[in-house]
């Protein structure tokens, strides 16, 4: 596998950070960056004239990964030439949440599945219901194909996410690049670091993803009472309050806050918010925060037993606001556990998807640090 980096920055252009020169050898290229960054049409076309041959997936992001720095507002390109991997791509769009569960299930029933070893996705970040949407890709999948992924960020504004496949970002639209050949080996891991606190409460009134009352009171009445004066910066503070969701027996999932309705009383999340199960309020805890993206690197690393050549970092915008200045430091933990030797980038979401474990299936996360590393390795036919 050979990969080369780029950064875009509206102060300096395009600049190559590292790696082999591959220009009309690249198979795929991953651009994250900033909203306002991939509105410009040129951008697209200037990474198309760079890698004319190449699949090009581009989002937008709440912050973009490109070795251990964290940008905003650039593009960071990874390109990549696989020796002996094929790739195959699909992109789809939705147009409401309601169509979440079909829009996983078309775009899984869209690759040819002998030989497929790894999907990864990109998705609109607000116009989807995550956990309808991975139940879709799962339903689709064999159980030997692993998916990973993301939805799509814009800052901390919640106003628009795009994402483009051979074509220029827009909103509504759905990516996956699928991988094939005995040669390649991909991992995963996903962690978050938060701490709980107060009592779990049962969800006592919901629709999907929108959550109405918490052991028969308005949640977002409740919600509010926990945060205190930070309930005036609703729905942007609620990402440093995320609720950890979880039954009898089930390994708890978070779940991130995407907008409120005052009217309604109620809550809308990136991802289900089944009635009967309980909701417990979390916060912060920096070391913990930072200790859980080298576990989660651990976890990719573990498994591979050679040498990662990729590593795409998905992280939590939570997280970035949380950690601030501090930012880095979960990235450079990541580095720790990789080493030189592998390439990183990433951006902050609005939502990760991944495997919790590497038995189980693929669901939904919110503030997560999730990591997806690939390796290839030479096969004898």
């Amino acid at each position: 596998m050979r990969i080369e980096q780029r950064q875009w920055k509206e102060e300096a252009g395009w600049s190559v950070r590292e790696g082999y020169s591959l220009n009309a050898d690249a198979q795929l290229v991953l651009a994250f960056g900033g909203r306002a960054a991939l509105e410009q049409k040129e951008r697209t076309d200037e990474i198309r004239t760079m890698y004319p041959k190449a699949d090009i997936l581009l989002c937008s992001t709440s912050g973009e990964i490109l070795g251990t720095g964290v940008y905003d507002n650039t593009i960071a390109v990874t390109a990549v030439r696989f020796e002996q991997t094929s790739i195959s791509i699909y992109s789809s769009e939705i147009t409401t949440i309601d169509d979440s569960y079909q829009a996983g299930k078309s775009l899984a029933g869209a690759f040819h599945k002998e030989g497929l070893v790894h999907l990864f996705v990109i998705s609109d970040g607000q116009r989807i219901n995550g956990s309808a949407f991975v139940k879709g890709m799962n339903e689709g999948l064999p159980e030997h194909v692993s998916v990973t992924g993301g939805l799509a960020g814009d800052g901390s504004q919640f106003q628009k996410t795009i994402v483009g496949l051979n074509d220029y970002p827009a909103e509504g639209k759905i990516a996956a690049v699928g991988f094939y050949g005995r040669g390649l080996t991909v991992t995963y891991g996903s962690f978050g670091g938060w701490d709980s606190f107060g009592p779990d409460r049962m969800i006592t009134r919901s629709k999907d993803n929108i959550l109405y009352e918490l052991d028969g009171q308005s949640a977002l009445d409740l919600y509010k009472k926990y945060l205190g004066e930070q309930s005036a910066g609703l729905p942007g503070t609620a990402l440093l309050f995320p609720l950890s969701i979880t039954s009898d027996g089930d390994v708890p999932v978070v779940r991130t806050i995407l907008s409120i309705d005052e009217e309604q009383k109620s809550m809308t999340f990136a991802g289900d918010m089944p009635e009967g199960k309980y909701a417990r309020l979390m916060k912060a805890n920096f070391e913990r925060l930072i200790d859980g993206a080298s576990r989660a690197a651990e976890n990719s690393a573990v498994p591979m037993a050679q040498p990662v050549d990729l590593a795409i970092l998905i992280s939590c915008v939570g997280r970035k606001l949380v950690l601030g200045q501090r930012i880095e430091e979960e990235v450079e933990g990541v580095r720790e556990v990789f080493g030189a030797g592998t390439m990183l980038t990433g951006f902050y979401s609005y939502g990760e998807i991944s495997p919790f474990t590497p038995s189980a299936q693929c669901e939904l996360h919110n503030q997560t640090m999730t990591i997806t590393a690939f390796s290839e390795r030479n096969v004898r036919e």
